[in-house]
């Protein structure tokens, strides 16, 4: 069975979630003129010649993020006429945008009065907008009436990427080359020749060994960071681990640093120039940042889930791979994808959970060298439904001392444009 993925997909997702962030500034009463997609500043819907605009509204909303204590702000406390997705905290909020745009492949725009122009009315209810909530309405009450509260119809059950859901299925589709659409949860492979043992001992071994990969137990890496569709050399990026749970990575753009951070107990993103420029991570998303922690080192993954399974074997990039799956009792789900040939990791799954579907991130490695006797990717890329990073390593430095602050939230003061920074 081949994984498929669909290009499209992803570049509506890296330009719709430009558009999503931009309704950030609805409650500032800031606005933007409109651009082409292309000249948007990277991780914003802020036109690269405006960027420097919304420089003192950012510090701004830097200062009062930094005398903010890290409690989760609600979704209709921060965004404009909000009905149906009340009391949710921002990241779900956004999260559910997200899947919104993958899902119908639609921008904000086609949705809100105005967004990329002089003057957008976030709080204006054009027809979209409320069949939107109707449709998020009648969804809720399909999986609570039908499906006992399951979340088992999303908008992706019918749309499939589409405006308008197909009503009749094409022969081309019956007789034709199969595109398959793996479930989220996978089936038990009953007849599968590997254990979920055989599968993580081979992979430690290819790795280089147990005794090599636990005498790792912290790293920094450097290298370049390109945003799905950009040209050009990419932006300068940094990864800080250690094994004991924590991870940092950041994106240095002109605008501000895009960062991942997770301390052991609590996780960050930042997005610059928004008006939530950052925000902790909550439910299944703060768990999903523990598990991209534990996945810094991935040997170490095994122990998370307590219910592994071996699924059916796939083929990723004409390459055949042995699956496994775990699952949390809070929904967390996990999918660990290793090279039949070289028993090393070629990707991993996970999603979290949002009222309207789950939120998918995939990790992908390649180039594979020796960093202090184990295998390090030297290629790796991170995609989830608000954009997709394609990184570059060129230095690993193992076993270094990593100040704790990397981990934590990140410097308010890097959530805007920087000085000193060229625009890519």
């Amino acid at each position: 069975m081949k994984v498929l993925s669909k290009g499209l997909i992803f570049a509506v997702a890296v330009a719709t979630t430009a558009w999503l962030t931009s309704i950030a500034f609805a409650t500032g009463g800031t606005t933007v003129s409109a651009a082409p997609v292309s000249t948007y500043a990277p991780g914003t819907a802020i036109p690269r010649h405006l960027a420097g605009t919304f420089k003192l509204a950012a510090a701004a909303q830097s200062q009062t993020a930094a005398q903010t204590p890290a409690t989760p702000q609600m979704s209709d406390a921060v965004f404009k006429n909000v009905q149906v997705l009340k009391g949710i905290p921002v990241d779900q909020f956004m999260g559910t945008m997200g899947v919104f745009t993958t899902s119908l492949s639609l921008c904000c725009g086609n949705c809100h009065t105005g967004a990329g122009t002089s003057n957008p009315k976030w709080e204006d209810d054009p027809p979209r907008k409320r069949t939107a909530r109707a449709m998020v309405t009648m969804v809720q009450n399909i999986n609570k009436n039908s499906f006992g509260g399951r979340q088992v119809v999303t908008c992706w059950t019918c749309h499939r990427g589409q405006l308008a859901p197909s009503v009749t299925p094409p022969l081309d589709f019956a007789y034709g080359e199969a595109v398959v659409n793996p479930p989220d949860i996978l089936a038990r492979d009953q007849n599968a020749t590997k254990t979920v043992d055989q599968i993580f001992d081979k992979f430690i071994e290819a790795e280089g060994g147990a005794a090599k990969v636990n005498a790792l137990t912290s790293y920094t890496a450097k290298g370049k960071s390109l945003l799905f569709g950009e040209v050009g050399d990419g932006n300068p990026s940094e990864m800080f681990a250690k094994s004991t749970g924590q991870v940092a990575t950041f994106v240095h753009q002109q605008e501000g640093d895009v960062v991942r951070a997770f301390d052991g107990t609590t996780g960050w993103w930042q997005l610059p120039l928004t008006v939530t420029p950052q925000y902790p991570l909550t439910s299944t998303l703060a768990e999903g940042a523990k598990f991209d922690a534990v996945m810094a080192f991935p040997w170490k993954i095994r122990t998370y889930f307590p219910n592994w399974r071996v699924s059916f074997g796939q083929t990723i990039d004409g390459d055949d791979v042995d699956v496994v799956q775990g699952q949390t009792t809070t929904g967390l789900i996990g999918t660990l994808y290793f090279s039949k040939k070289t028993g090393l990791l070629k990707r991993y799954i996970r999603y979290a959970n949002t009222v309207v579907g789950r939120i998918p991130t995939q990790v992908d490695y390649s180039d594979y060298r020796d960093v202090a006797g184990v295998k390090m990717p030297f290629k790796y890329s991170y995609a989830w439904v608000s954009e997709r990073d394609d990184w570059t390593f060129t230095a690993y430095e193992p076993n270094v001392t990593i100040d704790g602050a990397k981990f934590g939230r990140p410097d308010p003061k890097t959530a805007g444009e920087v000085a000193g920074r060229k625009a890519k």
